[in-house]
């Protein structure tokens, strides 16, 4: 997962409260030690760590828990409550409420402001909204060919002139027809360091383009170097966010997230993984309860939203509800799973996964297992697939052949398939539709801010 070293270290310091006799001064100090630890190994800045842990343990000495909530409990909420304020306490997510809403990215050279276009693209996109993209990059050798390029792979029109150098004029030529869009990315040179050229050349374009929003792009293995940049962006230019690259698999990670939070620039965005979908919108809440392996409903329930559109979700929901389930309705779940990402990014979301510590390998195993299912799927006949007891040990093998998946394989899909369509029988006795979407809305409602153990 995301801060994978961070989020273990923490985990570690949430089970030494679970299985602590009594919490007390000496506990509460190994704690906060823990805690300074795990974090300055992330490379978040000293004193920012400094001031976080006296926040914490002034808190867990001085504080009493409410009624209802043991000490233990109330320790956990604590540490939450800070580190999400140190995180910039909430979301700040970006609505789109005009045509054609404009934001302009920023950032030097390297920090992955054209392949952030297209995540931000393919995020609008999945919501529905008609996007556009503009290449204002007139320095870098080949800047417009992989905007191009990005594009391109999400059917997203991108509007460019490799013979013009003023970004100005090139934004002025196309104007017109971008207000047909919802959404304009628009994507600007870059340097190495943050010049007085670039520093004009962006307030240039921003009184010219007038943006709703200006998104600094920055890679999070700068660590704590973000800070600095950050503020001098957010001074030179007024940022109205940051969109943090590269946070998968870096120790440096924690650095970029603080610095970013306690420079005035609230953290909109955070790249996830290499792939266009790997985008998510900062939620500090979830992030943290996340980290906690706690869990992340927000993020969850907005994958599964662009995943899956709501009629078809509903109409799922009907035919699960009469107890009608195939492996029409498999390969559909199936299919949705895949497009909601990887299944090792979506087990850290649901709350109370993150704490079993699954294997990674056992996970990217049944990923596997799951990408074998579906081309069995897809090699079996209209009818198979709307009666998948008709399958017997003739039309396993010849499934078997057409698919170049294994007779046990699908002989477990099958035994998959019959135990998922018992679940859905307990669940059509458990009450009507009308029972289960409030029990949906329920589940659906906002994260606490409390949690047990």
């Amino acid at each position: 997962m995301v801060l994978d070293k961070l989020s273990s270290s923490l985990k570690e310091t949430l089970s030494k409260i679970a299985k602590s006799m009594f919490i007390d001064e000496k506990l509460i100090d190994e704690l906060v030690k823990d805690i300074q630890r795990a974090l300055l190994q992330s490379d978040v800045n000293v004193k920012l760590v400094f001031d976080l842990s006296k926040q914490i343990k002034e808190r867990a000495l001085k504080e009493k828990p409410p009624a209802g909530i043991s000490q233990k409990e109330y320790l956990i909420k604590i540490v939450y409550e800070e580190l999400v304020k140190f995180m910039g306490s909430e979301s700040q997510k970006i609505e789109l409420n005009k045509k054609p809403f404009k934001i302009m990215m920023v950032g030097l050279f390297g920090s992955g402001k054209s392949t952030s276009v297209g995540k931000i693209a393919k995020y609008f996109m999945k919501r529905g909204n008609k996007v556009a993209a503009v290449g204002l990059d007139v320095y870098r050798p080949a800047a417009m060919d992989q905007l191009e390029q990005i594009c391109k792979q999400i059917n997203v029109p991108v509007f460019i002139d490799k013979k013009e150098k003023n970004p100005l004029k090139i934004y002025q030529k196309f104007e017109k027809e971008l207000s047909g869009y919802d959404l304009v990315l628009i994507d600007t040179s870059g340097r190495d360091a943050l010049s007085k050229d670039l520093i004009q050349e962006i307030t240039d374009l921003n009184n010219s383009i007038k943006p709703d929003e200006k998104l600094l792009v920055i890679s999070a293995d700068i660590g704590q170097a973000a800070m600095s940049q950050a503020k001098s962006f957010h001074d030179a230019c007024n940022i109205t966010g940051v969109l943090v690259t590269k946070l998968d698999g870096t120790a440096k990670g924690g650095g970029a997230l603080s610095a970013c939070a306690v420079s005035g620039a609230p953290i909109k965005f955070i790249g996830v993984g290499e792939k266009v979908d790997d985008l998510e919108t900062f939620n500090p809440e979830g992030f943290v309860s996340r980290l906690l392996g706690m869990g992340d409903l927000e993020a969850l329930l907005e994958k599964a939203q662009g995943a899956i559109n709501e009629v078809d979700a509903k109409d799922i929901s009907k035919r699960l509800l009469k107890g009608e389930f195939n492996f029409v309705d498999l390969y559909e779940q199936m299919e949705s799973m895949s497009k909601m990402g990887s299944l090792s990014k979506l087990v850290d979301l649901i709350p109370g996964f993150g704490k079993m510590n699954i294997p990674k390998e056992m996970l990217e195993g049944q990923e596997d297992k799951m990408k074998s299912w579906r081309y069995a799927l897809q090699s079996m006949t209209k009818k198979e697939l709307e009666d998948p007891e008709l399958l017997d040990g003739n039309r396993i093998e010849r499934i078997s052949k057409g698919s170049g998946v294994s007779v046990s394989d699908i002989r477990m899909l099958l035994k998959q398939y019959r135990q998922t369509k018992k679940m859905m029988k307990m669940m059509k006795g458990m009450g009507s539709e009308q029972d289960m979407n409030k029990m949906m809305k329920k589940f659906q409602g906002k994260i606490p801010k409390g949690f047990g153990i």
